[in-house]
């Protein structure tokens, strides 16, 4: 029988930083990341506020559900058990699992986040994590390390997994507005429309298989080599 995760609410303290953190401005100017958006918009893939909302809906069932979701219940369990060589694992297995570009952006991102928020851990089991990425022994990898920081600050997993995937949501779609000509209007009225989505995420059937990206993601990914995934900075 799978252990149930103890944590059941968060406070506002928690969810005031939380804000701050997954906001678009931190941690210093505005900086949003395509995540390939660029070659889907190319193939004509995404063309208008339909397409995109698609390939967005399609990112959540086909890659977050069965990637993203699954390692943050993995990190809460481990961090639960205090089982820190498993969360170093995880953090590897995590990084091979992704392309070079995207390895490279979690790191990147992840690294972005940590400067900022290293200090705020407060749990012994949180603490001894960053202390490995502080000494290089291991790579910040943007989910693991919002992961920890949210069971740090008794976030229920539920609730980090909404607010992550709303901020790459509101990110991915900030990107299609400097290379699409998709109308910021649409595009905020369909980030509203994902709220309901999000709201009916079947948490329970988040299994431990991990797998990779969907394969018309990939086959279009694949298909611009050349086309790295770009980060927006004003």
């Amino acid at each position: 029988m799978e252990k149930h995760i103890t944590h059941t609410s968060t406070d506002l303290k928690s969810l005031s930083r939380f804000l701050q953190i997954l906001d678009g401005s931190f941690p210093s100017g505005v900086f949003v990341h395509s995540f390939g958006l660029e070659p889907h918009i190319l193939k004509n893939e995404v063309f208008d506020i339909k397409s995109l909302k698609s390939y967005l809906q399609n990112l959540i069932i086909d890659q977050y559900f069965k990637q993203e979701f699954v390692y943050i219940k993995k990190v809460y369990k481990a961090l639960e058990d205090k089982k820190m060589n498993l969360i170093v694992k995880i953090n590897k297995e995590y990084s091979a699992f992704l392309t070079y570009e995207y390895a490279k952006a979690s790191k990147d991102i992840g690294e972005n986040y940590f400067k900022q928020i290293k200090h705020l851990p407060v749990k012994y089991e949180v603490k001894e994590y960053f202390k490995k990425i502080e000494d290089k022994k291991i790579l910040a990898n943007e989910i693991i390390v919002l992961s920890c920081l949210a069971y740090d600050m008794n976030i229920h997993y539920k609730d980090f997994i909404v607010m992550w995937t709303k901020k790459n949501l509101i990110n991915i779609s900030a990107s299609a507005l400097k290379i699409s000509k998709i109308k910021p209007t649409e595009i905020q009225q369909m980030l509203f429309d994902f709220d309901d989505i999000l709201e009916n995420i079947e948490f329970e059937n988040i299994r431990n298989k991990i797998t990779n990206f969907n394969p018309s993601f990939e086959e279009i990914i694949f298909s611009h080599k050349r086309l790295e995934p770009k980060m927006f900075t004003t």
